[in-house]
C-alpha cells in the first residue's frame, strides 16, 4: 500500500503564504483534494510532486522524502495543470520520449494512449489538440510506466462531457486496482462524483477531511442567507422570526427584499413555502446569497 505523507508543510513565495502548515495522508483509492482557485493546491500538489521543495515541514512517500529524489518517479504520474508540452511533436513522439525517460519504449507508450482512447489522434501533432486532447495526452506520459500513485492538477479542465466521464472512469479503476490517486478541482460535483475521500483547503490552510457525505453535511448544516422578496416582506419576517431556524432578518429597503440568515437549513426550506402558503402571501424572489465556493469554504476554515 503506497502512502503519501504531508507533515507540517508550509511553502511561502517572498512575503506570500501560499501553504500554511498542512498534514493529510493520501492512501490507496482515489481522494480530491478540493477548494477554491488560489487555496493553494496547485503549490501542493507541485510539492507531493517533487517540483516545488516545503518551505517547512516534510513530503513523503512510504517514508522516502521526495524532494531531490528521483528514485521516487518510479512509482509517481503528474499530470500537471500547466501543459510545459512540445506543440511540434505527435502525441505518440511525446508519449514515447516520457517513456523513454524510464527505460521504457514504444509498446508502452502506444498501450498508455491506447488507455485514454487517443489512438486515433496520436500521429498528430499536439499543436493540433484541442484542450482535452492534452489533457489526455498529458494523462498518457503520466500513466506510460504504470505508476502506484497518480496526481493530477484540475485534470478535467477543457474536457467535454464524454471526455470527462472516460477519465473518471479510469480514474476510478485505478483507485479500485489498489494505486494511490489524488486529483484536484474547484468543483464540490467533480470530487463528490468520483472521490472515495475529501481533502478541504481554503487559503493554504487545511480546512476539512472525511468522506463527501461528511464534507456535503459541513457545507449544508452552515448559517445560509437568503434574499426574500414576497407581496408581504413585513408579514413573512414576523412569523419567519419566531422560528428557531431563523436567526436573523433584515428588512434591505434599497433591494426591497429581507435578507434571511437560517441556521437550520432543511427546517427553513420546509417552512418558508409553508409560511407563504398559510398566509396568503406570495414569494416573488427566493435566492441564496452566500453561495459561492469561496463563502462555503471560508466557512469551513472557521468552523
Amino acid at each position: 500500500m503506497t502512502t503519501l505523507t504531508i507533515d507540517h508543510v508550509s511553502r511561502w513565495f517572498g512575503n506570500v503564504v501560499a501553504v500554511n502548515d498542512i498534514t493529510m495522508t493520501v492512501g490507496p483509492g482515489v481522494t480530491g483534494l478540493l477548494g477554491p482557485n488560489g487555496a493553494g493546491k496547485s503549490t501542493l500538489i507541485n510539492m507531493m510532486g517533487g517540483f516545488l521543495a516545503p518551505s517547512t515541514g516534510s513530503v513523503t512517500l512510504d517514508g522516502d522524502r521526495i524532494w531531490r529524489n528521483e528514485q521516487v518517479y518510479r512509482r509517481l504520474g503528474i499530470v500537471p495543470e500547466r501543459e510545459g508540452m512540445y506543440d511540434f511533436l505527435t502525441g505518440r513522439e511525446f508519449v514515447v520520449a516520457n517513456a523513454e525517460l524510464h527505460g521504457l519504449g514504444e509498446r508502452e507508450a502506444r498501450h498508455a494512449l491506447a488507455t485514454v482512447q487517443m489512438e486515433y489522434a496520436q500521429d498528430r501533432k499536439i499543436s493540433t489538440y484541442s484542450k482535452g486532447m492534452r489533457q489526455r495526452v498529458k494523462m498518457a506520459s503520466a500513466l506510460v510506466h504504470e505508476p502506484s500513485v497518480l496526481l493530477l492538477d484540475e485534470p478535467f479542465n477543457g474536457m467535454d462531457p464524454r471526455q470527462r466521464m472516460q477519465l473518471m472512469d479510469l480514474l476510478r479503476t485505478m483507485g479500485d486496482e489498489g494505486r494511490t490517486v489524488l486529483f484536484s478541482s474547484h468543483i464540490l460535483e467533480e470530487v463528490e462524483q468520483l472521490a472515495s475521500h475529501i481533502e478541504v483547503i481554503v487559503a493554504g490552510r487545511h480546512a476539512a477531511s472525511g468522506d463527501f457525505r461528511r464534507i456535503r453535511r459541513l457545507m449544508t448544516d452552515r448559517p445560509h442567507r437568503y434574499l426574500v422578496r414576497s407581496s408581504d416582506d413585513r408579514a413573512l419576517a414576523a412569523a419567519l422570526i419566531a422560528d428557531p431556524s431563523t436567526a436573523g432578518i433584515e428588512v434591505d429597503l434599497t433591494e426591497g427584499a429581507l435578507r434571511i440568515q437560517a441556521v437550520d437549513f432543511g427546517r427553513f426550506t420546509e417552512l418558508l413555502p409553508k409560511v407563504a402558503r398559510e398566509r396568503n402571501i406570495r414569494l416573488l424572489t427566493v435566492s441564496p446569497s452566500d453561495e459561492s465556493l469561496e463563502s462555503v469554504f471560508s466557512y469551513l476554515v472557521a468552523a
